[in-house]
């Protein structure tokens, strides 16, 4: 038992104030001496304490990528020997996996780890065994890591020693042999297209020698050359010049003979080029006449033409893109996601111009562009003029069972070919063959009229047997199946494993034959460009007159199929002349109406959606839009559904209002010019966003406090998500989010109806190879200071921290009392009754200067009052009778 407050502190003056001035309290008497002495240890504040004697073991177990698997070679004997050691019963082992995410393993459940590995999150998994521990037992962390945490631990100590839990490690790896690094990469976050800039490269080694460097530009080695080790470490520099702008991917790559860890060989960082507002130009055309109007306007015109090496960095600094006649196969996947966020969270504008190559013929049904543009693009079944046949020929093959989420690789196919089916019409024809070693037509060639149920139930019932795909024999039977279609269009889907396509046979030979009876073949092939059997179906696409996909993502394949299938059999570019027709609805755009040209050569037949305004239509049958836009987001889209270039542009071409019409779509599509008052910085540190935005407060403080602004971020091909800013100052905005390592970043504040874009730019490329030093020290110092140490004996970790239990047990101390004050109640109205004798009860009753009277029933007779050494007694209760009837009279 413990005591607050001294007890002799308490009692003598308690006891002397009592003693002296209230002399008829009868201290001597027993409760009531028993009832003070528990009030003054009650104002002692007692308490019970007691040793814990159960423990709880945490094991942090890095599962990085840096641990190289070590963990799951030695797991299995670790937890034997501290399973063995364990003192009692009672202790419990609790494991917590960490890498990028921290993960805590349930009771009985097995050590694997889901999460990512690009960073060691040592910190984080300390606190998260901090957060999660029982207060009623005393824990104990023990950390299984090769010590080199890619985040600080200095700020771990002082939590540690506040809860009483000691921290020990156990490094996983000796010290680095045989390793060499790209240690820094240095260039500049932005600068002038022009400006010439230098870019700094160290790199770390464990020998001292020559180090083979190249340094590459958006994938592509700019310079080969060799740096000198000295003293385990060499420094190298370069200059580099850019005349466009954009975001340029720098990368140093060091290619040593010996090496233990290639994966620190590598670092990338992004230089953003600026200059003036941008158009990013992407066309199927050599010479453009669009490029060459724009610039006579005074328009700095990005021209791309190989549009395959498009990468997000592009639509940095643009302020809006143009797609001119380019098919969606020819555009990057992840570049057409990027303009979702582009568009509607930083401001960018987006056009699409007419071609037999663009909207509907062109690929872009239910792509990332179709959403953001003013029309549909799905041709109606009343406007279909002719029938189309479409051979479906399907992968089955053994690689297909393999899941890919929810679902197998061959039921996403299935999906794919059953949404063809439904985007066909009533009046066409439709077959559907599986093949691995041999094909099997499920559907044979038949119109769709009355049996579209049942042909999607076949579809639907394949499944993957083994084996590869015989590619020759899929595509002719194929060949047998369209031979039997009435229609003019015939067509072929193949889907085939770019990883897996065996036995191509005399593939040029049968396509040629194919060729001569007017069909064509599209080709979706699951894997990359870089797969070994992708050669292959790109040449079969190139030679068939179709078009090739490549998806890593098996989740993309139906909507692939989608896309082919639109632009085979429902979409139109109409290649006969037509009026046009002004809606007088040009407002928006500009408050003067152009004076539109009189007819077109020929328009890819679109829908308007409602949300669009539609500024001229056709005069024909359909009344199709040929001018459309609307507000996406923060951004804005328009559709010119004519060519403004090339074959069926002419008549656009020789339109007096060309030049100008090109221009003021384009202005409008960039959005208003930024405001004076207004600026945003960033930076990024490791994998650290710091954003400031600043304003001049007379001019916007008024304005933000009525509407805060507003922070948009993307990582990668992710979804943007919005972020908080905290107002630190007048005239300045803060805030600061740790990213994902590795990810390119692009992000937006907006304010009002105006946007501040940023990015994209490299978060923290490698930090989980840098191996520094520093951090296996702090984690020294961190068991240092909590009470641990560094564990080479696992028998030794289970040693309890010297815990106390304690417990308040005032409220035992407070019944005490009340009891005591409960029994005197009782005794003062009853007397105090004594025992003396056998069978002998006595009364004893005092008056203050007088004899004590003794009255003592005995056996034989009445109470008899007895006489003590000359002092008379007399009852209690009589006394306080005579005591109040005296202070009665005298009142």
């Amino acid at each position: 038992m413990n005591f607050e407050a001294p007890l002799w502190f308490l009692l003598i003056p308690l006891l002397c104030v009592l003693g002296w001035s209230c002399r008829g309290l009868r201290l001597h008497l027993p409760l009531r001496t028993a009832g003070l002495l528990l009030m003054i240890l009650l104002l002692a504040n007692p308490k019970w304490e007691q040793e814990k004697k159960a423990l709880d073991l945490w094991v942090l177990l890095d599962r990085s990528d840096s641990t190289e698997g070590l963990v799951d070679e030695n797991l299995a004997d670790w937890r034997r020997i501290l399973e063995k050691a364990k003192p009692s019963a009672d202790d419990e082992i609790r494991i917590i996996n960490y890498g990028s995410e921290v993960l805590v393993q349930g009771v009985g459940e097995t050590s694997v780890y889901s999460g990512g590995g690009e960073m060691t999150r040592t910190a984080l998994a300390a606190q998260t065994a901090l957060a999660v521990a029982r207060d009623d037992r005393p824990s104990r962390i023990l950390v299984f890591s090769d010590g080199y945490s890619t985040e600080p631990l200095t700020d771990l100590g002082e939590k540690l020693v506040s809860q009483e839990v000691p921290l020990d490690f156990r490094l996983i790896r000796d010290d680095l042999l045989d390793d060499y690094r790209v240690a820094r990469l240095q260039v500049p976050g932005r600068t002038l297209f022009g400006e010439p800039f230098v870019i700094s490269v160290t790199c770390r080694g464990y020998e001292d020698g020559s180090l083979p460097l190249e340094i590459l530009r958006d994938g592509k080695v700019l310079l080969e050359t060799e740096v000198e080790l000295v003293d385990g470490v060499g420094k190298v520099s370069f200059t580099d010049r850019l005349g466009k702008g954009g975001a340029y991917q720098y990368a140093a790559r060091i290619s040593p003979k010996k090496d233990a860890h290639p994966g620190n060989n590598i670092l990338e960082q992004w230089v953003e080029i600026t200059g003036g507002p941008r158009v990013l130009l992407l066309t199927g055309y050599l010479n453009d006449p669009l490029a060459s109007v724009l610039r006579r306007q005074g328009f700095e015109v990005d021209v791309v033409t190989e549009t395959a090496s498009l990468h997000v960095g592009r639509l940095s600094g643009a302020r809006a893109c143009i797609f001119n006649n380019v098919p969606a196969h020819q555009v990057p996947r992840d570049f057409q996601e990027a303009l979702e966020f582009f568009v509607r969270d930083q401001a960018g504008g987006l056009l699409m111009v007419g071609g037999e190559r663009s909207f509907g013929s062109g690929g872009y049904y239910e792509s990332p562009v179709d959403r953001l543009l003013p029309v549909s693009m799905e041709l109606k079944s009343e406007h279909r003029k002719v029938s189309t046949a479409l051979a479906i020929v399907m992968d089955r093959s053994g690689s297909m069972s393999a899941m890919a989420g929810a679902r197998t690789k061959m039921d996403l196919a299935n999906n794919g070919a059953v949404n063809a089916i439904n985007l066909l019409g009533d009046r066409d024809f439709v077959s559907v063959t599986a093949v691995d070693s041999e094909p099997q037509t499920f559907v044979p060639m038949q119109g769709l009229r009355g049996k579209r149920a049942q042909i999607i139930r076949e579809t639907k019932s394949i499944q993957s047997m083994g084996g590869g795909i015989f590619v020759f024999n899929g595509l002719e039977a194929a060949f047998a199946e369209l031979k039997r279609a009435p229609s003019k269009t015939r067509h072929v889907i193949l889907f085939s494993d770019a990883r897996d396509s065996e036995e191509p046979g005399e593939y040029k030979q049968l396509i040629k034959e194919m060729l001569a009876e007017d069909m064509t073949i599209s080709v979706i092939g699951l894997g990359t460009e870089e797969d070994v059997d992708a050669p292959l179906l790109a040449d079969i696409a190139l030679r068939g007159k179709g078009r090739i996909f490549f998806t890593e993502k098996a989740s993309d394949v139906p909507v692939i199929f989608s896309q082919e299938t639109v632009t085979i059999a429902r979409s139109a570019f109409l290649d006969e002349g037509t009026k046009g027709l002004g809606t007088g609805k040009w407002g928006e755009v500009s408050p003067k109406e152009p004076d539109w040209l009189e007819s077109v050569d020929g328009y890819n037949l679109s829908y308007a959606k409602p949300e669009a305004t539609v500024s001229l239509i056709s005069q024909d049958e359909y009344l199709a839009p040929l001018v459309a836009h609307m507000r996406v987001g923060a951004g804005r889209s328009m559709a010119v559904s004519f060519p403004l270039g090339g074959k069926f542009s002419e008549k656009a071409r020789e339109w007096t209002g060309y030049g100008d019409f090109a221009q003021t779509c384009v202005r409008w599509l960039m959005g208003m010019d930024l405001p004076a008052g207004l600026a945003l910085r960033h930076e990024i540190q490791g994998n650290t966003l710091s954003l400031d935005l600043l304003y001049d407060v007379d001019d916007w403080g008024g304005k933000l406090m009525e509407e805060a602004p507003r922070v948009r971020l993307v990582e990668g091909d992710g979804e943007g998500f919005e972020v908080t800013w905290e107002r630190i100052a007048p005239g300045r905005f803060q805030l600061t989010r740790e990213l994902e390592e590795g990810s390119v970043v692009r992000g937006s504040a907006l304010v009002g109806e105006y946007a501040l874009p940023f990015g994209p730019f490299h978060v923290g490329s490698s930090a989980e190879w840098a191996f520094e030093r520093k951090r296996v020290d702090e984690l020294r110092n961190l068991a240092a200071i909590s009470g641990g140490r560094e564990l080479l004996d696992l028998k030794k970790a289970w040693v309890r921290p010297e815990q106390i239990q304690v417990t308040d047990i005032r409220g035992w101390f407070v019944f005490g009392v009340f009891l005591c004050v409960l029994l005197d109640a009782l005794v003062t109205r009853v007397g105090w009754p004594l025992w003396q004798g056998e069978g002998r009860q006595v009364k004893i009753s005092a008056k203050p200067g007088k004899p004590i009277k003794v009255i003592a029933p005995t056996p034989e007779s009445e109470p008899t009052e007895q006489q003590g050494d000359g002092v008379t007694a007399a009852s209690a209760s009589a006394k306080r009778r005579d005591r109040f009837a005296r202070s009665k009279k005298r009142r």
